[in-house]
């Protein structure tokens, strides 16, 4: 799953076997100190470019077998040695947080999901490959969920974004809705913003539900731990219907409440709508 859903889906949970939680954490530091570098801080975007071609160098340094220096460094290069884990997921990530210093409008459905694909997609390629389930159909699936889990993320925190100036709904589909990018704030007090973001959460729920098999499909921890994450993400989907769509004023979040309803529901058979 993408790095900024740890707040909603924590990967080192409780259902996560102890043996593979350095290597979880050893991903997560090094994602998470990378996606640091590209949003936190009042570093200028030649500066985050440059400290993310540190993070580059280090990953080209592993892979020859020379690792740099420094805890987070030494700790991904054991995970990656331990667990025989590919390179390319972890270049795709910092592709993407590259692109995060430099874009901050997506023209199209399609430019969206190809940033998804490598700010989202490859931390649950990773997690396959430690359970030694990165098969062909499996990873279709986790794309698919981890992609749809990235989505909610962005319909989740329309307002945030906006105040970093950054608007991942699509250009194409603002124009398509009549609405004005440059008065999305306003965008609440009609119709318009409505049918727009449910037309977002449908396309993304049902993106979610075309990947959901996999959590059925795999066994023990990793099963319960994906349908969790599924549920989840479901979830928040319905908090932002029951907003009417008013991320604007009333951010979704899962609350103690939602989570009781997240674990009956990944009790039960694979959802079908």
């Amino acid at each position: 799953m993408a790095v900024d859903h740890y707040e909603n889906f924590p990967v080192a949970s409780l259902l996560l076997p102890r043996r593979l939680v350095p290597a979880v954490q050893a991903i997560y530091g090094f994602a998470r100190g990378a996606d640091d570098v590209a949003d936190e801080g009042d570093a200028t975007p030649a500066e985050r470019l440059a400290a993310l071609k540190e993070y580059e160098a280090a990953l080209v340094h592993i892979e020859l077998g020379t690792p740099p220096g420094g805890p987070v460094f030494e700790r991904l290069a054991a995970a990656i040695a331990e667990h025989e884990l590919p390179f390319r997921p972890f270049h795709d990530l910092l592709s993407a947080f590259r692109q995060d210093v430099t874009v901050t409008r997506y023209q199209t459905y399609g430019e969206l999901l190809d940033y998804c694909r490598r700010s989202a997609n490859p931390v649950g390629i990773l997690m396959l490959h430690l359970y030694g389930a990165a098969t062909p159909d499996n990873v279709r699936d986790s794309d698919a969920i981890c992609t749809a889990l990235q989505l909610i993320n962005f319909w989740q925190d329309v307002a945030i974004d906006q105040q970093k100036e950054r608007i991942y709904v699509p250009m194409e589909d603002l124009a398509r809705f009549a609405i004005s990018p440059a008065h999305l704030h306003d965008a609440t007090s009609h119709g318009k913003w409505r049918t727009l973001m449910r037309f977002e959460v449908e396309r993304t729920r049902a993106l979610m539900l075309s990947g959901a098999p996999l959590a059925w499909r795999l066994p023990g921890r990793i099963g319960m731990e994906l349908r969790l994450v599924v549920h989840g993400g479901l979830r928040i989907l319905e908090a932002i219907e029951e907003v009417d769509y008013d991320v604007f004023r009333r951010r979704p979040v899962l609350r103690r409440g939602d989570w009781l309803k997240v674990f009956w529901r990944a009790l039960r058979p694979l959802p079908l709508e």
